[in-house]
């Protein structure tokens, strides 16, 4: 859903960035690997100590960079399947950082182990709704299915929310500090209901391509 427009929105702002990057002779798997790195430092610096605002900040400064990256590659007319294979290899660490983070904060400061339970089904939910549509896709399916809360969703509900809920320990705003908890049972309950979207998706796909297997097989049987 966030997907389509935001990309399409945030790509035309970065085109310029790219290309300037380009110009300064820096690689597409730089930014990637620079990207990750900083938001992986975001989040287990800042989250596990409950400084959910600066946070949210410093990984909001580095997620853009997987819109770069990709920018990069097309204007230099080096998209690869080594790119793809990294960029969504790291992809998988930075998310696993974000909700890690947070579970870290539960486990300790936070002190809500069911909060603590609820960031790792996150960080597990999202791998596994990712390996779901990358399995689907190895064994010839084309997992054709919009899931309900993708990985854009996720960060975007999960940072928004996060962000402003650190206003109430940075800035003593009140009250606010239960956007989290929020955020992170709507990316729960969202993720696996997309997981299950897939699920059944590949289900239908795989039945639907055994089925047209089996009658080529009975059409070239009858024909000899």
């Amino acid at each position: 859903m966030l997907n389509k427009y935001a990309r399409a929105f945030f790509t035309r702002v970065l085109t310029p960035f790219a290309a300037f990057l380009i110009r300064k002779g820096v690689s597409p798997d730089a930014v990637t690997l620079i990207g990750t790195a900083g938001v992986v430092a975001g989040a287990l610096a800042f989250y596990p100590r409950g400084e959910f605002f600066w946070g949210t900040v410093v990984i909001t400064l580095f997620v853009f960079s997987d819109l770069v990256d990709g920018n990069m590659a097309r204007q230099m007319g080096r998209s690869s399947r080594w790119g793809a294979f990294l960029d969504s290899t790291l992809d998988r660490v930075a998310d696993g950082a974000v909700f890690g983070g947070l579970a870290l904060w539960y486990a300790g400061g936070g002190n809500d182990l069911v909060l603590c339970a609820v960031s790792i089904f996150c960080l597990a939910s999202g791998q596994v709704v990712s390996y779901t549509k990358a399995r689907g896709e190895a064994i010839g399916l084309p997992v054709n299915v919009n899931g309900l809360v993708e990985r854009s969703e996720r960060l975007v509900i999960t940072l928004v929310l996060c962000g402003l809920s650190g206003f109430h320990r940075t800035f003593g705003v009140p009250g606010i500090q239960w956007l989290l908890p929020i955020a992170l049972w709507v990316v729960a309950v969202g993720s696996l209901i997309t997981l299950v979207q897939r699920v059944v998706t590949v289900r239908r796909e795989s039945a639907e391509a055994e089925a047209a297997q089996a009658r080529e097989v009975a059409e070239h049987g009858s024909g000899a």
